[in-house]
């Protein structure tokens, strides 16, 4: 299997200001629609990281994203990917890998 890690952030930058400088309410209806789906994900404060076995999964869920956002005058979003061939559980295996360098135990 594939790793494709995706680090994103997507959120309303409209000039209505039916949100304010929160952006809480919108970005909460995309985490919904994440965990419902079943992909794995990681909520950061600066964004989201979802690990998926394809590229099509990885842009489906972008998609579906923006679509929460539909009713928005203008959104913002940025990407990043990390594309491993033959891994998977990275969104966990990135992070003990750097832990154990680090002679610690990894708490979750």
């Amino acid at each position: 299997m594939d790793s494709f890690l995706l680090e994103f952030a997507m959120f309303p930058t409209s000039a209505d200001g039916r949100e304010g400088a929160g952006v809480s309410k919108s970005v909460s209806k995309i985490i919904d629609m994440i965990d419902k789906s079943g992909v794995a994900y990681q909520l950061t404060p600066m964004g989201t990281i979802i690990e998926t076995s394809t590229m099509r999964e990885a842009l489906d869920v972008i998609e579906k994203a923006y679509e929460m956002l539909g009713d928005c005058e203008r959104v913002y979003s940025s990407l990043k990917f990390d594309i491993r061939k033959g891994k998977s559980n990275r969104l966990k295996t990135k992070i003990e890998s750097v832990e154990k360098q680090l002679n610690r135990t990894v708490q979750h």
